[in-house]
C-alpha cells in the first residue's frame, strides 16, 4: 500500500513545488502596468492632459487577454510563427526537411554509436529546423523592437510637420531598414487598398507581438475616436523604449554569470551521459533496463526541467 501511494505523494510534492515556484517568481501584472504608466506619462505632468488619458486607456486595452490567449502559446500556431519569422518556406516543406534530418540522425546514431541512441539522435536532428525557425523569429522580433523607438519619433515628427498618420508610416517604410520598413510599408499599402487603418494596424500587431507596438496601435485607435495629441504620445513611447534598452543591456551584463551557470548545469549531465554511452554503454543501459534506473531517469529529467525553469525566471528580468 505504501509503495502504491509513494508515486502519488512524489507527484503531489512536485506539483506543489512547481506551483510555489511559479507563485513566488510570477510578476505582478498590475504593479508592472502601473510602473509602466508612470514611465510613459511621467510623475510631474498635468493630470488632465489628453495624452495621459489616451495612454491610460491604451494600457487598459492592452492588458486584456482572453483565456485562450493565456493558455495557448503563440509558438504552437505555425502559420503565425512562420509569418512572424518572415520565413519564405511553407510549414509542410519545413516538416519534410525535419523528417529527412530525423532519418539522417537515426542513421548516424546507428553508425557512430549504437541502437540505443537512435531515438535521441533522430529527435535531435528532427528539431534542428524548428530551432532555426524559432531563432529566426526571435532575431526578427528583437531587431524590430530595437528600431521601434526611431520609428515612433519619425512618425511624431511627420505629424508635427503637418503630414497624416499614413504619410508618417510611409516615411518609416521609405527611410528605415528591415524589418520595420516592411511592416509599416505593408500597413501603408493595405490602407491604400481600402482596408481601415485600425484593422491594418491590428494585423501588424498579430505579425509582430510587441507590447510597445500594441501601445502605439491602441493609442492610434483611441485617438481617432476621441482626439488627442498623438505626437506627444509617440515621443514618450519612443523615449521609454530607448531607456528600457539601456537598462536591459546593463541587466544582461549583470546576469551573464547566472545564464552561463544555467547553461553549464543543464549541459553537464547530458554531455556526461553521451560520453559514458560512448565509452561504456553497458554501464549506462541500467538507466532504461532496470526499473529503478527508469525512475531515476524520469526524476532527473523532471528536476532538470524545474532547475532550468527556476534559473530562467531568476535571470530573465523584465525591464
Amino acid at each position: 500500500m505504501i509503495s502504491m501511494l509513494l508515486p502519488l505523494l512524489i507527484g503531489g510534492l512536485v506539483i506543489a513545488m512547481v506551483a510555489l515556484l511559479y507563485s513566488a517568481l510570477r510578476k505582478n501584472t498590475e504593479g508592472a502596468a502601473a510602473d509602466r504608466l508612470d514611465q510613459l506619462v511621467g510623475r510631474n505632468v498635468r493630470k488632465d492632459s489628453s495624452a495621459d488619458m489616451l495612454l491610460k486607456q491604451a494600457l487598459q486595452e492592452v492588458g486584456r487577454k482572453t483565456l485562450m490567449d493565456k493558455l495557448m502559446p503563440e509558438f504552437f500556431n505555425l502559420t503565425k510563427t512562420f509569418e512572424q519569422a518572415d520565413c519564405n518556406i511553407k510549414p509542410s516543406a519545413l516538416f519534410g526537411i525535419s523528417l529527412g534530418l530525423g532519418v539522417l540522425g537515426a542513421a548516424l546514431s546507428i553508425w557512430l554509436v549504437n541502437m540505443y541512441v537512435l531515438p535521441l539522435g533522430a529527435l535531435l536532428f528532427f528539431t534542428l529546423p524548428w530551432i532555426w525557425l524559432y531563432a529566426k523569429r526571435a532575431n526578427r522580433l528583437k531587431r524590430f523592437a530595437g528600431q521601434l523607438s526611431d520609428a515612433m519619433e519619425l512618425v511624431a515628427r511627420a505629424l508635427r510637420a503637418g503630414h497624416s498618420l499614413a504619410a508618417g508610416m510611409h516615411v518609416v517604410a521609405e527611410e528605415m531598414p528591415a524589418p520595420i520598413c516592411k511592416e509599416f510599408g505593408r500597413v501603408y499599402e493595405e490602407q491604400n487598398l481600402g482596408i481601415p487603418l485600425e484593422e491594418a494596424l491590428k494585423g501588424m500587431c498579430d505579425r509582430v507581438p510587441n507590447l510597445d507596438l500594441r501601445f502605439f496601435v491602441t493609442s492610434v485607435a483611441i485617438q481617432r475616436q476621441t482626439g488627442g495629441d498623438l505626437a506627444e504620445i509617440l515621443d514618450r513611447i519612443g523615449h521609454v523604449i530607448r531607456e528600457r534598452f539601456k537598462i536591459l543591456g546593463q541587466v544582461k551584463a549583470l546576469t551573464a554569470e547566472g545564464r552561463l551557470s544555467g547553461v553549464v548545469l543543464i549541459a553537464l549531465p547530458i554531455g556526461l551521459f553521451i560520453m559514458m554511452l560512448w565509452m561504456k554503454p553497458d554501464y549506462v543501459q541500467l538507466l532504461w533496463k532496470d526499473p529503478m534506473g527508469v525512475k531515476m531517469s524520469i526524476g532527473a529529467i523532471v528536476l532538470m526541467l524545474l532547475g532550468s525553469f527556476a534559473i530562467k525566471k531568476i535571470v530573465d528580468i523584465k525591464v
